[in-house]
């Protein structure tokens, strides 16, 4: 385990850097290409995600959110924020933020391109960074790798570490076996990812909102009772990020830290969400850009933010030992400020977020196996290994799993990225379409035949 862990961690160590570069790279091109979309229709996201479904049994726009917010918010949200914090320092978190306001304009984008591309199979829609691969690069092979990238990281290797963090969060809060933990959550998850994409979409529309909701309660009430120290924590962010403080670790490691924790929380650019966006029912594929979008600000802005305020607000941090995990220092770092009940609060909903998490992750997998090849046995097979790498990652060491999940999402990101900026020009066509109706008074509904040089596109020819 030794030698394997030490390969991934030599790939990691090349595939990071690159990574980074076409992250920041990609997304401020988008970011200026489309007119820096994800703020001047920031208003319009909020309107876009309450759109009524026009087709009954469809996927609604919220519905679709939640699949996707349910993959994004998971244990990066609690975890993952603290290990940026103890790894890269307080700056790390600065960079996530940076990352994501750039992502928002790629999630939109990559999210939207889904929407144009998606096809309907079994009386639902399907679509996603495979699809468009195949039908606007006309390269089905690439379509078939990502495919089957993408249903690894996801359904194998982000659930080892989804499971990791919650049998961390009860074993010190509860002292439970992690294996005992493993099993119990591998069969949970097995009872909903076999009743399929409406059991999947019926779970998500619920404990996402739910669980998000009570969590930012709780961190909103400790950042309220302790608003005079926020001011400091601003401070510690940005001091740290640009080497102003005695703590820092250095502004690359915190830039490289922030955007691999960053990614792995709001998946921007990553070619995931695209695979929920593409199931809602909507009259143009702008309207599901956006409220992916929208997603991505959540995810990072909102709940991450939340999370390392909390870290930060005590000083936990400093003598905490990483090789413990992150969720630990989470769990010690709210209970010094709210008392001893916050170590099984967290328990609790570390256990809601990334059991949410495994759903969403599944879904993923599942609609890449309909693009290789819809209805095979081989499904069922995939179905039983989510589960097996469920109790995998409850038993197995932190540093692994981190490690395997920078590794396989730098792999999906790296060709999601590339992919989408050969076929930008699409997207802004896209837009100027959206836009334009808008500008008319009207609810944009979208039509292929609008967009010179789009094809195969036989869901919006209508």
């Amino acid at each position: 385990m030794e030698v394997f862990h030490g390969m991934i961690n030599s790939i990691n160590n090349v595939t990071s850097y690159i990574l980074v570069a076409l992250l920041i790279g990609i997304g401020l091109y988008l970011t200026f290409r489309s007119r820096f979309v994800q703020v001047r229709m920031f208003p319009e996201m909020f309107k876009a995600i309450t759109e009524k479904k026009t087709k009954k049994g469809e996927v609604s726009a919220f519905q679709a959110f939640s699949i996707s917010a349910a993959s994004r918010v998971g244990a990066a949200n609690i975890s993952g924020v603290a290990i940026a914090i103890t790894t890269g320092g307080p700056g790390a978190i600065f960079w996530m933020w940076v990352i994501a306001a750039i992502g928002m304009a790629t999630g939109f984008i990559e999210s939207m391109l889904a929407q144009v591309y998606k096809v309907r199979k079994n009386g639902q829609f399907r679509g996603g960074p495979a699809y468009y691969i195949e039908q606007a690069l006309g390269q089905r092979w690439l379509g078939i790798v990502f495919a089957v990238l993408i249903a690894i990281t996801f359904g194998l290797v982000f659930n080892s570490l989804q499971a990791n963090t919650i049998a961390g969060a009860m074993e010190n809060a509860f002292e439970f076996n992690p294996l005992i933990v493993g099993i119990v959550i591998a069969l949970a998850s097995g009872i909903v990812i076999f009743g399929g994409i409406r059991s999947i979409s019926l779970f998500s529309g619920i404990v996402v909102p739910v669980m998000a909701v009570l969590y930012l309660a709780v961190v909103g009430y400790v950042v309220v009772v302790n608003i005079e120290a926020v001011p400091a924590v601003f401070s510690l962010i940005v001091g740290n990020a640009f080497g102003f403080q005695e703590a820092t670790v250095g502004i690359f490691v915190g830039l490289l830290i922030g955007a691999q924790r960053g990614l792995f929380s709001n998946e921007a650019g990553m070619g995931s969400v695209p695979n929920a966006a593409a199931t809602a029912d909507v009259s143009h594929p702008v309207k599901q850009g956006l409220v992916q979008s929208l997603g991505v600000f959540f995810d990072t802005m909102i709940i991450c933010s939340a999370t390392a305020f909390v870290i930060l607000l005590t000083d936990v941090y400093t003598t905490f030992d990483e090789d413990l995990g992150g969720v630990q220092l989470t769990q010690d770092s709210l209970s010094i400020l709210v008392g001893d009940w916050a170590v099984p609060f967290i328990a609790i909903a570390i256990f809601f977020f990334a059991f949410s998490s495994i759903i969403g992750n599944y879904y993923y997998g599942e609609t890449n196996f309909a693009f290789i090849k819809e209805g095979t046995i081989w499904l069922q097979f995939y179905r039983f290994a989510v589960m097996a790498m469920v109790v995998f990652g409850s038993m197995a060491a932190i540093e692994l799993v981190w490690d395997m999940a920078d590794v396989f999402m730098a792999f999906t990101a790296i060709i999601n990225l590339i992919v989408i900026l050969l076929i930008g020009k699409i997207s802004f066509a896209v837009i100027n379409d959206y836009t334009t109706q808008r500008k008319q008074g009207k609810d944009p509904v979208f039509k292929s035949k609008n967009i010179p040089g789009l094809k195969k596109t036989d869901t919006w020819d209508d």
